[in-house]
């Protein structure tokens, strides 16, 4: 059984900065690839990003604006990161980490392709 577990939420004023951890458990956590997925309250789960199980490939969600956020992992420590920087209100969330049994597989966009999942950690950014 895999267990993902986020930590590094908060509140944060706009313009700040907070990276996420997900420690993964239970299983060598090389052979996934990792995503992290982020909810607002009335809103819809949207896909953040993702890397592939060897750290050498990123995607990352259309509404996310690449250099704002960076997703990557560390396979010796079986822990990933979300880096997210010049947060804005409108990034207010419950972010959450998810595992997707690759490795051939190509990277998942959607919850439907990750099989495991953490219970996640809320962002709070205040303007």
């Amino acid at each position: 059984q895999v267990r993902l577990e986020e930590s590094g939420g908060g509140w944060v004023q706009a313009g700040g900065s907070l990276r996420l951890t997900c420690t993964v458990s239970g299983h060598t956590f090389g052979s996934y690839h990792m995503g992290w997925f982020r909810q607002a309250p009335g809103k819809d789960n949207e896909f953040v990003g993702a890397v592939s199980w060897n750290g050498r490939t990123t995607v990352y969600g259309d509404s996310i604006v690449m250099g704002r956020f960076t997703i990557s992992r560390d396979n010796a420590k079986n822990t990933g990161f979300l880096q997210m920087h010049s947060l804005k209100p409108d990034d207010t969330a419950v972010y959450r980490c998810a595992a997707d049994p690759g490795p051939w597989s190509d990277l998942k966009s959607t919850a439907e392709g990750y099989s495991f999942w953490g219970q996640g950690t809320q962002v709070t950014v205040s303007s």
